[in-house]
């Protein structure tokens, strides 16, 4: 389960945000090479449209999770940038899933409309798919961002709030890492001289 809400008085954070009943991580940043890769991540759940998400249906592509909640201000801070990213990268096969970790659908859709998230959340108030992440990869802090390779396992992880240019980064070198299977599997000519 999540490390949750607190106010810890001795936080490094940012004036701004101390004792705002929240716990965030640093945005320290976590990356397992291909080799080092556990199973791929099993997880579903129902978003605020009544639709079920499942990231199986994403093998293939790069999937990019994110915890948070409406109230969080490091989520507020991020959401433009991760909205900016499900934009930009929405052809390229990638896909974004906030999993909401404690609000109401209505305080959640809110949100939404806010930022104009253009990607799903699932609501995890019974935490559900949290412990699902934990059971792969710890997440001890709202907001952390868990970026999958196209295999579906967990390839990095940002405890915090994610700098925009670093998720990108990540994206980037694993949709990289992905072509250049591609690019080994695929013929290099047939073997022929043309006439």
């Amino acid at each position: 389960m999540l490390a949750g809400c607190t106010s810890d008085g001795g936080s490094d954070a940012p004036e701004d945000v101390v004792g705002q009943g929240y716990q965030s991580g640093d945005g320290a940043t976590t990356t397992w090479a291909a080799g080092d890769r556990t199973e791929p991540l099993v997880l579903a759940g129902t978003d605020y449209e009544g639709t079920d998400r499942d990231v199986t249906q994403w093998r293939g592509d790069v999937v990019v999770l994110n915890t948070w909640y409406a109230a969080c201000p490091p989520c507020r801070a991020e959401a433009p940038d991760l909205v900016a990213l499900a934009q930009d990268y929405a052809d390229r096969g990638v896909h974004v899933l906030g999993i909401n970790v404690r609000d109401a659908a209505g305080a959640a859709q809110a949100f939404q409309r806010e930022f104009a998230v253009p990607y799903p959340s699932i609501a995890d108030t019974d935490g559900s798919a949290v412990a699902a992440l934990q059971g792969v990869v710890p997440v001890s802090a709202v907001p952390t961002t868990v970026v999958l390779d196209r295999e579906g396992r967990v390839a990095a992880r940002v405890l915090g709030l994610v700098d925009g240019s670093t998720l990108r980064a990540l994206v980037d070198e694993l949709l990289a890492e992905g072509d250049a299977g591609t690019a080994a599997a695929a013929p290099t000519g047939t073997g022929t001289a043309a006439p």
